[in-house]
């Protein structure tokens, strides 16, 4: 059964550092590709980063450059987020999920097909 389970989520002041796990289960990781996406109260889900089966290829939404690295480890089953110098605006729960579909750009939700269950970020003074 193929499974995410997002982690690391938290409190955090404006200014600091969490670093999102999303363990995976079930399926060998190396074939998929792997977003992460966050929803904040009464928005829309967006795409925030993107990284290829082969960690070769990254993306990222353009309020997280600079701020966010995505990274995997394949070897632990695991994709990173790693989120620095963060403000209020980044709250939000984040998920990851596959993109096993080739269609769709890398923050096309339709695109994606498993999910997992989402970590609460909350940044806040």
């Amino acid at each position: 059964q193929l499974q995410l389970v997002e982690s690391g989520g938290g409190l955090v002041q404006p200014g600091g550092s969490l670093r999102l796990s999303c363990a995976t289960s079930g399926f060998t990781l190396d074939y998929y590709a792997i977003g992460w996406f966050r929803q904040a109260p009464g928005k829309e889900r967006e795409g925030v980063s993107y990284i290829s089966g082969s960690g070769g290829t990254t993306y990222y939404t353009d309020s997280v450059k600079g701020r966010f690295t995505i990274s995997r480890d394949n070897a632990k089953n695991t994709v990173y987020l790693q989120m620095n110098s963060l403000k209020p605006e980044d709250t939000a729960v984040y998920y990851c999920a596959t993109k096993s579909r080739l269609w769709g750009s890398w923050n096309h939700l339709a695109s994606y097909d498993y999910w997992g269950q989402g970590t609460q970020v909350t940044v806040s003074s």
